[in-house]
């Protein structure tokens, strides 16, 4: 993997982190933490997908890397939404 393909993907990561946050509706962080939620959403959406036998629809190959978009976004959005509820401001 070439140093362009991997800041590449790392592009593509974060833009799916931020489409995941915004439809889960609860943002802490930047474009760093953006592309940390892309890629752990891509990994979570990958197990789901993988367990549930479901195909993969859109997915992007740079280089020999192949990053499911549609995976990782809703990997991201399940990611962030559980983080919302975990550091959610109660009442006291």
């Amino acid at each position: 993997m070439t140093v362009l393909e991997l800041l590449i993907l790392l592009l593509i990561a974060g833009i799916c982190g931020s489409v995941a946050q915004s439809l889960a509706g609860f943002s802490r962080g930047g474009c760093l933490v953006s592309v940390v939620v892309g890629l752990i959403g891509a990994m979570l959406g990958n197990v789901l997908a993988r367990n549930l036998g479901l195909p993969e629809p859109l997915a992007i190959q740079v280089g020999r890397q192949t990053f499911p978009i549609l995976w990782s976004i809703i990997g991201g959005a399940l990611f962030v939404a559980v983080l919302a509820f975990l550091t959610a401001r109660r009442p006291r």
